[in-house]
């Protein structure tokens, strides 16, 4: 049984999810220490350090907010849930600057890297480099919008090359590059680097941990959603490891002098490089060039797969924004080939692409330059939105205490009648006084970000006003309904054959899933009043005995318990009730098809009614399925297995 309308499927396992997590945090290193140490210089290890412990206190509430709403946008999502759309649009609005800068920054550093592997100088030099990075932002749309890749097989890869690049990177630096007198002599508290500077690099230290709205987004691809927060947790202890030994190799190779580091000036696009310029001079030289090779093209593959997820990354966030009815309708509809919007690959070509071709001209402008101001902007939208996540974990634990939680943040006390989660209530404190330290010491985020901002609140109002919704409604997804935020134990589904039959279904095991509920599928025959109730009808049997193991197969494809099981009826709707009430069901799940008469048939309508729990309908218009694989035809609504 099929999944027929397009969506995501649930294909990711633990070490999928462990390596996509480890992929898309470590890629940022290859961008991101070149940045930071033209600002912290010597202190760029410990600035890592207390940033990444930071980012995993952040990880703590993003971890609880995957396990309680696993479905796609991410921290937009959870915020909105928690304080109303309004809030929830602000984060997912500079969620996807985010995302757009992370595009912008990781194709501007591809010919850096394929030029330091290959001693390309031409393409390593404005605007040469910006005009790349806006071809590849372009030709990576148009495979997106063209195929469906398959991301994860490549991503898990890849992550494993990373890793490769960055051990081998790291052994042969403590053995060759390491000085301890070196790394000391270049600092000098209150001055070099100064205050200021520091104020100044913690902001931009964050870009150096990017990555986890993408991963938070993967709950609705993962095949064990309450597995996400361990792997998320290892993989970030693994990045922070890894991010302090890179930095102390590369500050040990290019120690600070005369308050200015190498790493982050000649070799601010291509750190990476650096350090492996810096270990040619200890190597043989066939050894030499082989390294450069393999660690320029490890670069590049990186960059393009970091690009590359975070464009699938940003167009799942403007689905979902979409789908809430706060940006435009076609945002919020997939192309049933490849799952993407066209709508959002445009803007991530316009915008991206706008954001490079602007700040070129800052290329020489020191330590204010492109790549800085990019940066600068980062941290705008990324510390609203880890502020928002941590407070909204805060308020749900007290707005809706039932809900199930898979993972919960440790260390709760009782306040006011709730359980406060001290890590969440220290990480809102520490994010929000480094988005003031931002706003204070950063131009591009102190103009560019409401900037940013005014103009997707303009957008939010339009789309609001014309399709009709207030401002402050509280609007689901497209095609969902609210469920209950307690926890249910059984899903009843009554079975159908075709399209609408295979989209009930699999709606009950996303929901079963999610909530670590149990499926029933029921199969109803009615027997028409001419036939005794135990008449023979085998066709009608057969039918319903090949539905039932296709739905079977459907939920142990998705880890979902399920059983299923056919009874006889002279009336469809009594018997849904029925069992209903003898299996206890927390929610019946079922389908309606397209009508003109009335608005549901009179079965459904008849559940509805009549329903011992809440129900579900799982409706479709018309043309639902135009353009999707045929399925086996629904039977007349008459006689034995009528519709629903």
């Amino acid at each position: 049984m099929a999944r027929k309308r397009p969506r995501l499927a649930r294909v990711l396992g633990g070490r999928d999810l462990y390596s996509i997590a480890y992929g898309e945090v470590a890629s940022s290193i290859y961008f991101a220490l070149g940045i930071v140490a033209a600002r912290a210089l010597g202190l760029t290890p410990s600035v890592l350090v207390v940033v990444g412990a930071l980012f995993l206190v952040v990880a703590l509430s993003y971890a609880e907010a995957i396990s309680s709403s696993p479905e796609g946008g991410g921290a937009a999502n959870f915020v909105g849930r928690a304080f109303g759309d309004v809030a929830g649009f602000v984060v997912g609005w500079v969620l996807m600057l985010d995302y757009l800068i992370v595009i912008a920054l990781t194709t501007l550093f591809v010919p850096h890297y394929l030029g330091a592997a290959f001693n390309l100088s031409t393409i390593r030099r404005p605007p040469y480099d910006t005009l790349i990075g806006v071809g590849l932002v372009a030709a990576l749309a148009l495979m997106r919008l063209a195929f469906r890749p398959s991301l994860y097989r490549f991503g898990i890869g890849l992550a494993v090359l990373d890793l490769a690049t960055q051990v081998v990177l790291i052994g042969l630096g403590l053995a060759l590059l390491f000085s301890r007198h070196g790394l000391a002599s270049g600092v000098h508290f209150g001055s070099v680097p100064s205050w200021g500077s520091l104020a100044f690099a913690l902001p931009l230290a964050m870009l150096a941990f990017t990555g986890i709205e993408t991963v938070a987004n993967l709950a609705q691809e993962s095949r064990k959603p309450d597995e996400l927060p361990r792997n998320l947790f290892a993989a970030i202890g693994s990045v922070i490891g890894v991010y302090v030994l890179i930095a102390v190799v590369g500050l040990s190779a290019f120690p600070v002098v005369n308050g200015r580091t190498a790493l982050g000036d000649e070799w601010r696009r291509a750190p990476l490089m650096g350090i492996v310029s810096a270990l040619a001079q200890h190597m043989p030289s066939i050894l030499a060039s082989a390294l450069r090779v393999f660690v320029g093209l490890s670069g590049v593959a990186i960059l393009l797969l970091a690009a590359t997820t975070a464009i699938s990354g940003f167009a799942r966030l403007a689905r979902s924004l979409g789908e809430h009815r706060m940006l435009p309708e076609p945002f919020g509809r997939l192309y049933h080939r490849t799952l993407v919007s066209p709508q959002a690959l445009v803007m991530v070509v316009l915008v991206a692409g706008g954001l490079l071709i602007a700040t070129e001209p800052l290329h020489h402008s020191g330590l204010q330059g492109q790549a800085t101001f990019l940066a600068s902007l980062f941290s705008f939208g990324v510390l609203i939105a880890f502020s928002a996540v941590q407070l909204a974990v805060i308020r749900r634990r007290y707005s809706a205490p039932n809900v199930f939680r898979s993972y919960r943040v440790p260390f709760s006390i009782r306040v006011f009648g709730g359980e406060l989660p001290l890590p969440a209530l220290l990480g809102a404190v520490l994010t929000s006084f480094v988005f003031v330290l931002t706003m204070l010491t950063h131009p591009a985020a102190r103009y560019g970000g409401p900037l940013w901002l005014i103009l997707g609140l303009a957008i939010f109002g339009l789309v609001r006003h014309q399709r009709g919704t207030g401002l402050l409604e509280q609007v689901p997804a497209s095609g969902e309904q609210e469920l209950p935020e307690e926890g249910f134990a059984t899903i009843l589904v009554p079975m159908k054959m075709g399209d609408i039959g295979e989209e009930m279904m699999a709606t009950a095991v996303r929901i079963a899933q999610e909530r670590s509920a149990s499926v029933i599928a029921l199969n109803v025959i009615e027997v028409p009043l001419a036939q005794s109730l135990d008449a023979p009808l085998e066709p009608e049997e057969r039918r319903a005995a090949e539905t039932l193991a296709e739905a079977r197969a459907l939920a142990e494809e998705n880890d979902v318990p399920m059983r299923g099981y056919t009874v006889r009826t002279r009336s469809i709707g009594a018997a849904v009730v029925e069992q209903a009430r003898q299996v206890k069901a927390d929610l019946i799940v079922i389908g309606s098809g397209a009508r003109h008469s009335r608005v549901f048939s009179p079965t459904v309508e008849y559940v509805l009614r009549k329903a011992p729990c809440e129900v579900m309908i799982v409706s479709f218009p018309e043309n639902a399925f135009e353009g999707l694989p045929e399925a086996e035809p629904a039977p007349e609504e008459k006689g034995p297995s009528a519709s629903l």
